[in-house]
This record gives structure tokens, sequence and C-alpha cells, in this order.
């Protein structure tokens, strides 16, 4: 089960939208021991597997494009997956459409991208696959405004991703608030 504090989620809430969904991502994360795995994969629903495919996605071009996020052994679970599909449904077009150029590519490139290599070769593949820079550049351009999109629609269907612990005694007051 994935539990969020309350507290936590308002303390983040304040700071931003990147520390509204880490609070998701760490508390999914944690539900599963740290570390994502096909086993464990069975115990989340689509929204919070969606969510651990953004957190990557997010990580990973926003270090290094489209070309590592292959290289280090995302680019089945980010395109072999539904995950494209799910942002669509989620109302987020233009980052799905992203998401399905990059399939596009991952499938003409993905096999020679993943091959280990040295650091210098590694370096390489960003001048030998020239048509990842555009979709590198769209994701650094609109990364803000996908973020606050994905936090917004955690935020309208938290239930999806994690179940909210309140703070004891707070109980009262949400059923103040209510009567």
């Amino acid at each position: 089960m994935v539990i969020v504090k309350d507290a936590d989620l308002r303390e983040a809430a304040m700071s931003g939208m990147d520390e509204f969904l880490q609070v998701f991502v760490k508390a999914v994360k944690d539900a599963i021991g740290g570390k994502l795995s096909s086993e464990n994969l069975e115990e989340l629903n689509a929204d919070q597997i969606t969510l651990l495919a953004y957190d990557i996605l997010h990580k990973e071009v926003m270090d290094g494009g489209f070309v590592q996020l292959i290289h280090n052994g995302y680019g089945p679970f980010i395109f072999r997956n539904p995950f494209a599909k799910v942002l669509k449904l989620w109302g987020m077009r233009s980052l799905s459409k992203l998401i399905y150029e990059a399939h596009t590519l991952f499938v003409k490139y993905g096999d020679e991208i993943q091959r280990d290599c040295s650091d210098d070769e590694f370096m390489a593949l960003f001048e030998r696959y020239p048509e990842f820079d555009s979709l590198d550049d769209a994701f650094v351009e609109n990364e803000e405004m996908w973020t606050a999109e994905i936090a917004h629609y955690i935020d309208g269907h938290i239930d999806n991703f994690a179940m909210v612990e309140l703070e004891p005694g707070k109980e009262d007051d949400v059923n103040k608030h209510s009567e």
C-alpha cells in the first residue's frame, strides 16, 4: 500500500510542483522496496507506474537526453509499455506525442544505443543520433509545464496514487468541515 502523509503533501505543495511529485514518487518507491522490478510492478496500478515512468523519463532526459535514457536501459520500460497512451488519457497530448516520436527512434536505433560501450563511445552516440536532439530540446522546453500538468492530475486523482494519512487529531477537523 502506498501512503503519503498529509503534512508532507502540504509542505511539498507550498515548495513547488517538483516537490509535490516527489512525495508521491518516494511513497511509491518505498512501497515497492525502493527499486522497480518486474515482480513488484504487479503491485502497482497504471497511474503509479506512469508516475514512476515520468520520474525516470524526467531524470534521464534532463540529465542526458533520450540517448542516455535508452543507453541506461530504460527504453523498454518507457516505450514498450502504455506510458504514452496513459499520458494521453491524462490529457497530456503533447508529451504523449513526444514519447511516440521518441519510440519511433527507439525502434530504429535502440539496439545500437543499448550496447555496452566505453565513456568515449557513449559520448559519440549523441553525435551519431542527432535525430534525438529536437526531442530532447522539446522536453527541456516543456518540462515545467508537463511537470505541472502531472502534479495537477495527481492532485485531482490522489486516491489513484496513494492513501493520504492524516495527522492524529486532524480527522476531527476534517469531519467538522463536512458537517
